[in-house]
């Protein structure tokens, strides 16, 4: 694991408005992303405060690799950015660092720094492949118990990270609207004939987007010892779920329907460099559980394998915020939840031969803490749509209803670090 550098000292200030102390983008994180402004085309740029950085305009102020690098950014992906691998992320992450912090930058810099709220952001990457795992243990036995009772956790689970293949072409940038999807149901009695309409258990999944970063060659596996080296770095995924098409649906082949009508990603990238203080050992396998097998077991991914975020998800509805009402808190959560580390799921991903490209997206699967108020799940939450959630106002829910807006945040905090966070993954569900 990269070790921590100037760039994470919790003492560095940026003289940029706003930046000293924000919440989630102070000059410790510097996350990575496509923007726009008025009718200017979509390139790379980096958070900052309140503002975001034009990478491609300031290039000229530093020199290679940083440079090439962003100028490699004036695009509308970052797909070719991310291929040039960890060491010209950090470059760049660096001269950044050094254009932002000292003083005798901002007479050239500071007319690049656009504010975000004039801003549009669009997705990262352009984005070859998804693939979402089922990392969270704690979901996935609350899900389990839900349809097998007497055998929540299939055998397998311990063994081999467990996943499908998602669509890629429905994921959008957080703030885009979600559309209720339409699906069969499963029959109200054994025989009958399935049900056809809108989803009326429409759901969120909390998760964490897992970016590709340098690729391999087909038939060419990446080691569990390399993995790292190819992961770019993270970002908030809300794969929204329609519970009733799933249960109709999903044997023997799976997530379909239920899954492909709309995924949210946050859109700002925060890489690896930037999460260096934040990482930490795997979570340990309760006793009698099995070790993975030695293709998926390296010591120093489960030394430092694992991440320290805090996840959260947030409700609004239209009565909310028709009075004014702040959203509403439905779980908090730790990234730690993972049963499997990201590491482990890309030597797993391509330990038969399959070929993973700059931009590909990997899901952890919802993370549940495995306490109170930390499900990832209305479906959890609501033990399956059998009890309502009341919120605040006295308004109750079981699944989403139109005009709910979902939001999702998470951050990383430690002491003697800076704190720094990853934005927001919202949408809104329309009929």
């Amino acid at each position: 694991m990269t070790q921590t550098d100037f760039t994470h000292d919790a003492s560095a200030t940026s003289w940029v408005e706003g930046a000293v102390g924000h919440p989630d983008f102070p000059v410790q994180n510097l996350p990575l992303g496509v923007f726009s402004v008025g009718d200017s085309p979509p390139r790379g740029g980096i958070a900052i405060g309140d503002y975001i950085l034009d990478l491609p305009a300031v290039a000229m102020l530093m020199e290679d690799p940083a440079e090439d690098a962003a100028l490699t950014a004036n695009a509308p992906v970052l797909n070719a950015l991310f291929a040039g691998g960890r060491a010209t992320i950090t470059a760049l992450r660096q001269a950044v660092f050094g254009l932002l912090t000292d003083e005798s930058n901002r007479a050239k810099v500071e007319p690049h720094l656009h504010r975000a709220a004039d801003c549009k952001l669009h997705l990262p990457f352009f984005i070859h492949d998804y693939t979402d795992f089922y990392t969270g243990i704690h979901h996935a036995m609350n899900i389990g118990s839900l349809f097998r009772p007497d055998n929540p956790l299939l055998p397998n689970y311990k063994y081999v990270p467990i996943g499908y293949h998602g669509r890629s072409s429905s994921i959008r940038a957080s703030g885009v609207d979600v559309k209720r999807p339409t699906g069969q149901t499963k029959p109200a009695e054994d025989g009958g004939m399935p049900g056809f309409g809108p989803s009326t258990r429409l759901d969120y999944e909390l998760e964490m987007a897992i970016w590709v970063g340098q690729g391999n060659e087909l038939g060419e596996p990446i080691s569990i010892g390399d993995a790292e080296q190819h992961i770019a770095g993270i970002s908030i995924l809300n794969d929204w779920s329609a519970r009733d098409l799933q249960a109709w649906e999903y044997q023997p082949l799976g997530p379909f329907l239920a899954k492909n009508f709309h995924s949210s990603v946050s859109p700002w990238v925060v890489t690896m460099d930037a999460l260096v203080p934040f990482r930490t050992a795997q979570m340990p396998r309760p006793e009698g559980d099995p070790a993975p097998l030695p293709y998926l077991l390296d010591e120093g991914d489960q030394a430092h394998g694992a991440f320290g975020i805090t996840m959260e998800v947030l409700i609004t509805t239209p009565k909310m915020r028709e009075a004014g009402d702040a959203p509403h808190r439905l779980s908090r959560g730790p990234m730690t939840a993972m049963y499997w580390t990201a590491a482990q799921l890309l030597a797993h991903h391509t330990v038969g031969g399959c070929n993973l490209q700059p931009g590909d997206l990997l899901g952890t699967g919802t993370l549940t803490s495995g306490e109170e108020g930390g499900e990832g799940s209305l479906i959890e939450l609501t033990e399956g749509g059998k009890k309502n959630i009341t919120l605040p106002n006295g308004e109750t829910r079981k699944f989403l209803e139109n005009g709910d807006e979902v939001i999702m945040t998470a951050y990383a905090e430690k002491d003697g670090f800076a704190r720094i966070g990853l934005g927001e993954c919202r949408a809104t569900i329309k009929g």
